[in-house]
């Protein structure tokens, strides 16, 4: 028998770094000796949609993780719509479209931060408000403080990966210092957190 903990873990690390083929075989594996386990076909098709955009797959992991959370039937659901909705299903799309339009959220390439701040007000909730334009919209940080402040809440709220993104890419805008390492320890921590909770 095998271990499925351990070959859950494992395939969620490959995942999230970036080892998309290599995370579709430990989840075809947990696939076929799991198969009444409805979460192990939303990681395959996670993995399937790295190979054509890699920053939706890892998005798309973030947000399936917070949302599983709060009820797992329900974030398979709204995943499986997202995902038939970038495979061309008018219905989907306009239907994804309208919820984004009720959050009172522009489609907007960039928000500013500060903007940003705004709308977590208004939804009383950073993460609510992230989840809002998370697959529409990025944030444009022009300042440190700013900068630190976001990662800090995108890691305090569960979004992981999307806070690697903007790490990982923030040396186009800034320098390299002690907050961006503690951030990194931060979400080192985060994840060993996580694994011993397994």
């Amino acid at each position: 028998m095998i271990n499925e903990n351990r070959i859950f873990e494992n395939a969620n690390s490959l995942f999230i770094q970036k080892k998309f083929k290599e995370a579709l075989f430990n989840y075809s594996l947990l696939i076929s000796n799991f198969p009444d386990n409805k979460e192990y076909p939303i990681y395959a098709l996670l993995c399937d949609i790295s190979i054509e955009d890699e920053s939706k797959a890892l998005s798309l992991f973030d947000y399936f993780s917070v949302l599983k959370k709060d009820g797992l039937d329900e974030a398979i659901d709204y995943i499986k719509d997202v995902i038939n909705a970038y495979d061309g299903d008018i219905e989907k799309m306009m239907g994804i479209l309208e919820d984004i339009a009720e959050s009172n959220i522009n489609n907007l390439e960039a928000i500013n931060y500060s903007d940003f701040n705004k709308t977590v007000e208004q939804r009383g909730s950073f993460k609510l408000a992230f989840e809002d334009i998370m697959f529409s919209t990025k944030v444009a940080i022009d300042n440190r403080e700013d900068f630190y402040d976001f990662i800090t809440k995108l890691i305090d709220n569960g979004f992981d990966n999307t806070a690697y993104t903007y790490l990982d890419g923030f040396n186009e805008y800034f320098n390299y210092d002690n907050e961006i390492i503690k951030l990194y320890k931060k979400l080192e921590e985060k994840q060993n957190e996580i694994k011993h909770k397994r």
